[in-house]
């Protein structure tokens, strides 16, 4: 069965206020970036700040980090991320966002915690390869191998959920389809923040045409990602995405805010996954920026959100048990 939810309870004062904060302070510098080298280590650095600040790791949050070598595939580099008491039989992949070159396990600490509080779920968090350094497919190719050695070394692919924002989310697909074509057992579910679907922000320029984004423009935002594409041609298999009727993916729940531009890629992306079979859930939270789950120290919503998530990954683990033990 597939649904779509919108969230109709409109932008609380708090958030509203944040997006204009933001579109005034925050949006004219992620547009006059230069797209070099200094510019990326710039956002970095504002990026790592906001996170910082705008977000907490939930008490009792312990990280050990994973650093090995794999045989034949380079190195396996992340983090553990466990809040409170966790269960040793399953477990939560999470892929980071933020235009494949800016992010890291460290700025998005405080949402993965959060997620194994309420899940009650260790999280591995994949630090994966970025561009400018690293290009197309370095990122996916690490992802991948976090699942790999998530699921030969720790527990069962059903016994897996997924989890990832903005291109954290691209990633997540792209996982997921990689190991469908492959015949290969999939996650039990995924949840995606404000995914970007469309690599060349066709899709988000026609919503930027309607509501400007509070964040940065489709055009920088292209230009940051295309340090991680540059000559790979946009409409490679790895980076449209194109899903074919019959290839059902893990069930999703798509989360998007009404005042982002890529609130139009996850519009498609959940049209696209329920025309082919897959049970998907999407919900644009009226008036809420790219990826507010990150900001509850900013934007009241992030909290039910993230609490919704949690919920919605927790079912599908308890489904996904239900069925293995009946078969």
């Amino acid at each position: 069965m597939t649904e779509t939810t919108f969230v109709p309870r409109p932008a609380s004062r708090r958030s509203a206020v944040t997006a204009v904060a933001t579109r005034l302070a925050l949006r004219p510098v992620a547009n006059a970036l230069p797209p070099s080298m200094l510019g990326v280590a710039i956002s970095r650095q504002i990026v790592a700040g906001s996170m910082t600040a705008f977000g907490a790791p939930a008490r009792r949050t312990r990280i050990d980090k994973v650093d090995l070598p794999v045989p034949g595939s380079g190195r396996l580099r992340g983090e553990w991320v466990r809040a409170g008491e966790t269960r040793d039989d399953a477990a939560l992949l999470y892929v980071h966002g933020s235009g494949y070159a800016l992010c890291s396990t460290r700025t998005h600490r405080p949402l993965a915690s959060q997620l194994s509080a309420l899940t009650g779920l260790p999280v591995y968090s994949v630090d994966y390869r970025l561009a400018p350094r690293h290009r197309f497919p370095a990122a996916a190719d690490d992802v991948r191998r976090a699942f790999d050695w998530l699921t030969s070394e720790h527990c069962a692919p059903e016994q897996v959920v997924l989890a990832g924002d903005s291109a954290g989310g691209h990633l997540a697909i792209d996982l997921s389809l990689e190991l469908l074509r492959a015949g290969l057992p999939l996650p039990a579910a995924q949840l995606l923040m404000s995914p970007l679907v469309d690599c060349t922000f066709g899709l988000a320029r026609a919503r930027e045409a309607e509501r400007t984004d509070p964040m940065i423009s489709a055009d920088a935002a292209q230009r940051l990602l295309e340090h991680y594409t540059v000559g790979t041609p946009p409409d490679h298999a790895r980076l449209l995405h194109r899903i074919e009727p019959g290839e059902v993916l893990p069930p999703t729940l798509i989360q998007a805010g009404g005042a982002e531009m890529l609130a139009a890629d996850a519009e498609h992306l959940h049209q696209t996954l329920t025309a082919t079979g897959t049970d998907s859930t999407l919900e644009v939270w009226p008036g809420q920026m790219h990826v507010f789950q990150a900001m509850p120290r900013l934007v009241p919503e992030a909290v039910p959100a993230v609490r919704r998530g949690a919920r919605f990954l927790s079912g599908a683990l308890a489904a996904a048990g239900r069925a293995s033990r009946a078969a």
